[in-house]
């Protein structure tokens, strides 16, 4: 099997990690805006009840969204390794493999949300006012789950295939037909929250579509017509994208967990920390990306054994991450209290965000840390590995610690337990790293190399 200009055994670790990053960061932000610009439209347009409705209905979403972030970490380990082996024959049958299992569960669960949906609402404690909206959001974004799953799993082959530009293409192209098609569905159609649903459906429909198209017309995967795959195939995709799944709920989890410590002090400080959360989740998307790129690239030369080369990637990767995120850091200190003040405008609440952010900015880079090394133990398929130091980053250290602090020193002590559980836990993630048995972990090794 050919290599190609995405091999990274290979070739200049430096140039390759920040030409691979940077599109997957870019995409990152662009997914980021989605999200934003959806809620925009159906703020001003729709109104605060049908805000609400779009909120309640994405934290179920959101659900089925971390099962198809645990198929695409499956997918970025599998196929990067078999990239890596040069296996042409091994990346045929796993794509097979992927496709077949994404499509019967999308259709499953699609048809069972559609059914389920005010099942699942009146769960939430969705109120009556916003219930018909909410449910009539939620049905069509179930019966639009298969545009979803193939949009976000095109995007992700590529990315473990070794590139993280064509997917930038379609990101682009999705963002830019929600931005056109949310007002015009919305408000010149007068679909209303229809209207919502439907462009959010048909922006991830048109982009996979056409994603589809471009990576066929141009042979840039080997797809091939599905059948049913081996047994062996789909045990290994669950076995690696369960324990991935499971790590959103307990990230999600834990974050709930967190709030409830905050929602202690009161209204102001909610509101604050609300606002610092919404800069966080943008700040950390350097580290996010790096993440990924680590993934694949080391997932290529776990692939063939190239140990000495994973290591390299493992210690540039960590560099950067420190260069980038303690730049952040400074840059976010400096500046905490106008970026509060995007958000929100009251001054007591805009103390507490600027407080908070100062404190908590100056341990981004260990926080990136983590993400840095976990997405190399995670290319080597050692999910539920990854899962554990989750688990430990969020309900032993960072929910204990937020607690504690905030009871010894009130307030501030959120931004001391949160900053003291990211350095704690880089530890966790650099000891395992460095001591861990993830090198011995086998993915195919009952496959010959061909």
């Amino acid at each position: 099997m050919s290599k190609g200009l995405h091999d990274f055994t290979q070739g200049n670790i430096w140039r390759q990690l920040i030409a691979f990053s940077w599109p997957i960061l870019l995409a990152n932000l662009l997914q980021a805006s989605y999200q934003f610009i959806d809620s925009l439209w159906v703020g001003n347009l729709l109104g605060a009840n049908a805000l609400g409705a779009v909120n309640i209905s994405g934290s179920i979403l959101f659900v089925v969204l971390s099962f198809v972030i645990g198929i695409n970490n499956a997918t970025l380990t599998i196929l990067s390794q078999q990239k890596g082996r040069g296996s042409e024959e091994g990346l045929k049958r796993y794509l097979n493999a992927f496709v077949v299992l994404l499509t019967s569960v999308s259709i499953v669960l699609g048809a069972l949300g559609f059914i389920f949906a005010e099942p699942l609402l009146n769960l939430l404690g969705t109120p009556e006012e916003m219930m018909a909206q909410a449910k009539a959001y939620l049905r069509i974004n179930f019966v639009g789950i298969l545009f979803l799953f193939g949009y976000n799993f095109i995007s992700t082959v590529m990315r473990a295939l070794g590139d993280s530009k064509t997917p930038l293409i379609f990101v682009s192209a999705a963002v830019l037909l929600n931005l056109v098609l949310d007002p015009v569905l919305i408000s010149v159609v007068g679909w209303g929250m229809e209207g919502a649903a439907i462009a959010t459906v048909a922006s991830q429909g048109l982009a996979f579509l056409y994603g589809l198209y471009h990576v066929l017309r141009r042979k840039m995967a080997p797809f091939t017509k599905p059948k049913l795959p081996a047994l062996k195939e789909i045990t290994l995709i669950l076995n690696l994208g369960i324990p991935a799944g499971l790590q959103m709920a307990v990230i999600s989890g834990g974050s709930a967990a967190i709030l409830s410590v905050v929602t202690g002090f009161g209204g102001t400080v909610v509101a604050g920390f609300s606002a610092a959360q919404r800069l966080d989740s943008l700040l950390i998307l350097p580290a996010q990306a790096l993440s990924v790129a680590v993934n694949s690239m080391v997932g290529q030369n776990i692939g063939v054994k190239k140990w000495n080369r994973v290591s390299k990637i493992s210690f540039h990767s960590v560099i950067s991450n420190l260069v980038i995120m303690f730049s952040i850091g400074i840059v976010v200190a400096i500046f905490a209290e106008f970026g509060i003040r995007l958000f929100i405008s009251d001054p007591e609440s805009v103390q507490f965000g600027k407080t908070y952010l100062q404190i908590v900015a100056l341990c981004y880079p260990f926080l990136g840390i983590n993400f840095v090394l976990n997405g190399v133990v995670r290319a080597a398929g050692a999910m539920y590995q990854v899962l554990v130091l989750n688990i430990i980053s969020f309900w032993v250290l960072r929910f204990p610690l937020t607690a504690l602090f905030s009871s010894l020193f009130g307030e501030i002590g959120i931004g001391m337990g949160m900053g003291a559980s990211f350095i704690i836990s880089s530890a966790f993630a650099y000891f395992y790293y460095r001591y861990g048995k993830w090198r011995e972990k086998e993915l195919f090794s009952e496959e010959k190399e061909s």
